[in-house]
């Protein structure tokens, strides 16, 4: 066997073309190798970006001693988990239901056929805290391996462990429930103040997680309710995020999470999807608080990513590193982004502006991070900063921005972390969409850079012919089916897009990936949505992805990208689709919200109806937008159309519609100007041509 990696588009592949280790790539080539062989599969499933996968290459995979063991006794497989979350969804689960826990890098020994018999995460050189070594660990497999009587019960234990993955992953309960009412989010923002940290701001006792859906059911639940502790504990949650060291303070960005109970210390990398998730929470704060600090960290976000996640015709990319390397060339987690008061003074050219700094964002001799070394969180108000150094509030302002500028750019000529290059289809949909929402509530300027990565994602990753979605572009190299993550998020990323430039192109292609996710994810006997197209790859389990993890469950956006377009297109079919698939999992609902909270909230969006607001112009006015801006409307579908009706029927034919929907019908654009009409639940407000008279005719609804 040789190392084939070589041959991968993928980055975190591409990392491993030099071990010594013969890695193979996922594929029939490397299962049948294995059965050739008659040898077990030693899978590791890891992310360009994951620390501890770095970790177990330096001290196992370059060991040729280890290699030897590998490549003796095993067929070794790599699969990085970004590129393809199946067959990471099916072993990670065998993790958790074995070990209750689960983590990167992932180490799972299968049989030939795929199913797996032995699981853990990192394994330690020698042996650790209870962790065997992992050369100890491959000795002992391999043995048993060729032990008829312990191969067997290898073989049993793969058995037993694929019928309980395979049950865990498909099975959906006998007899649907009754899908949750208006009140519901009610019941599931007490379950987020239950567990929320009222101490330090959002949810557990240990490390840290943002959590954006949580936060939409709190607002929400406010918003319906009036009661202030949900309101509170959001904003505890999104103060938090954004003051402490899980925002990046001089360049812009959220991090992955933070390892300790008080949002200090964070794991470096930061990822697309973070970066979108959380800003549309933030959009979401900001709309019904007011807060411009949660703006500000909106604006900061968004200004990294086009300036470092982004591709130069339009996409965006995956990831940067956690580590980088430090003076001496050593690769080290964080070093990019942490600071002592001596280097704080070599790039800060006021000595007055290096104070103020080194007080605002806590930097000391002692530090808060590895070798005295401090991560950047806001240690003191600007109030208590003007009065400490005898200064205005907006002074105090001034020089912080000077400062910060003058910090990034003597950050800049440090070595740089890794960035992983590769484009995925799902990725780049929620950043589209927070994209897109930024334009209606900040600055309608940037819809352009939705408008752009859409675009590269509908020239470079859709195939017109095949109607087909691939997953993941790496310089010019497209390939990998799409997942339904794929379809759901870039769906709702284009009808985000088509929300806020009105531009019917986009609206186009959101139905049309709507109509596949009809089609080859929906099982009607089921009455649910598979994470993998009816054609896909068969894996030992074909799975279903309802909870939130490090993204939003796939489902749980597929049923609000559904439900939206069946206002367009309600003969498709997309609204008993919804409803049925809420309906199917309403128990997990019930019992669980949390962990479901995107599907949660697309269960609120059907329980309370949409705000439609349909406006027939050429294009929405600014003012128009301004007034959305300033109010929290979180189950608004904005619909622009055509001012006359013999437009909307060349909509009706561009989109392949039967008729005229009725969210469209009888509603041009009167008096020769912008006419906007908001209805909900059946009821309609008169034509109206200001924003705010409609917005003002629904509240009394």
């Amino acid at each position: 066997m040789d190392n084939r990696l070589d041959e991968a588009s993928s980055p975190y592949l591409k990392q491993h073309a030099d071990n010594p280790v013969a890695w193979q790539q996922w594929d029939e080539e490397s299962l049948a190798l294995a059965e050739e062989r008659d040898v077990p599969i030693f899978l590791s499933i890891g992310y360009a970006a994951c620390h501890w996968c770095h970790v177990m290459e330096d001290e196992s995979f370059s060991d040729p001693d280890i290699a030897e063991q590998l490549n003796e006794n095993f067929v070794p497989i790599k699969v990085d988990r970004e590129e393809r979350p199946d067959v990471d969804s099916v072993y990670m689960t065998v993790c958790q239901l074995v070990r209750g826990n689960g983590g990167w890098p992932l180490s799972v020994w299968l049989t030939p056929e795929g199913k797996p018999f032995h699981v853990g995460t990192y394994f330690p050189p020698e042996q650790k805290q209870g962790t065997p070594a992992f050369g100890q660990v491959l000795d002992g497999i391999a043995e048993s391996w060729n032990d008829p009587e312990e191969r067997e019960k290898m073989e049993d234990r793969a058995e037993q462990w694929t019928d309980a993955v395979s049950g865990e992953l498909e099975d959906t309960p006998e007899t649907p429930g009754e899908a949750p009412d208006a009140e519901f989010v009610d019941s599931a923002a007490s379950a987020a103040v239950r567990g929320a940290d009222r101490e330090h701001g959002g949810w557990g006792r240990g490390q840290k997680f943002p959590q954006p859906g949580r936060v939409h059911l709190l607002l929400r639940a406010f918003d319906r309710t009036g009661r202030n502790e949900y309101r509170e504990v959001a904003t505890e949650a999104l103060d938090a995020m954004v003051s402490g060291g899980l925002y990046d303070h001089v360049g812009g960005g959220f991090h992955r999470y933070c390892v300790d109970r008080e949002w200090t210390v964070p794991h470096f990398e930061k990822m697309l999807y973070d970066n979108a998730e959380i800003p549309r929470a933030l959009l979401a704060g900001y709309q019904l608080t007011g807060a411009e600090r949660y703006a500000d960290a909106v604006r900061g976000t968004f200004t990294f990513v086009q300036r470092e996640l982004t591709h130069p015709d339009g996409g965006f990319y995956s990831t940067l590193d956690a580590e980088s390397e430090d003076e001496d060339g050593e690769r080290e987690e964080g070093v990019f982004y942490v600071w002592t008061p001596e280097t704080v003074e070599k790039s800060i050219e006021d000595d007055t502006d290096a104070a103020i700094f080194r007080d605002r964002y806590g930097v000391t001799e002692a530090g808060n991070f590895e070798n005295g070394t401090t991560v950047l969180t806001e240690s003191a108000s600007i109030e208590e900063l003007a009065e400490r150094h005898e200064r205005t509030p907006g002074e105090i302002r001034d020089r912080l921005e000077r400062a910060r500028k003058q910090a990034f750019d003597a950050r800049s000529e440090r070595p740089r972390p890794p960035r992983d290059e590769k484009v995925l289809a799902g990725w780049n949909g929620l950043m589209i969409s927070a994209f897109a929402e930024g334009a209606l509530t900040l600055d309608s300027e940037y819809a352009a850079a939705a408008e752009d990565a859409l675009t590269f994602c509908m020239d470079r990753l859709w195939d017109t012919e095949e109607r087909r979605l691939n997953r993941r572009l790496k310089d010019d190299d497209v390939g990998i089916q799409g997942y339904l993550e794929d379809y759901a998020f870039l769906g709702r990323g284009a009808l985000d897009t088509y929300q806020a430039t009105g531009d019917v192109a986009f609206l186009e292609f959101a139905l049309e990936l709507g109509r596949v996710i009809r089609d080859a994810f929906y099982d009607d006997s089921e009455g649910t949505l598979y994470f993998t197209p009816v054609d896909g790859e068969s894996l030992v389990a074909r799975p279903q992805e309802l909870t939130d993890t490090s993204t939003p469950s796939s489902s749980g956006v597929a049923v609000q990208l559904l439900t939206a377009l069946a206002h367009v297109a309600p003969e498709e079919g997309f609204n008993e689709i919804a409803e049925t698939v809420v309906e199917t999992h309403a128990s997990k609902l019930d019992s669980d919200p949390l962990s479901h909270a995107s599907l949660a909230l697309a269960a609120d969006d059907r329980a309370v109806g949409a705000l439609e607001l349909t406006v027939a112009a050429d294009h929405l006015p600014e003012q128009w937008r301004t007034s959305l801006s300033e109010r929290y409307l979180p189950t608004r579908f904005l619909t622009i159309r055509p001012p006359a009706e013999n437009g909307v029927e060349q909509w009706v034919e561009t989109l392949g519609l039967e008729e005229v929907p009725p969210i469209w019908a009888n509603r041009e654009a009167r008096d020769g100007e912008p006419t906007v009409y908001a209805c909900r639940s059946f009821t309609c407000s008169p034509p109206q041509h200001e924003m705010d008279a409609a917005l003002e005719w629904v509240e009394d609804l």
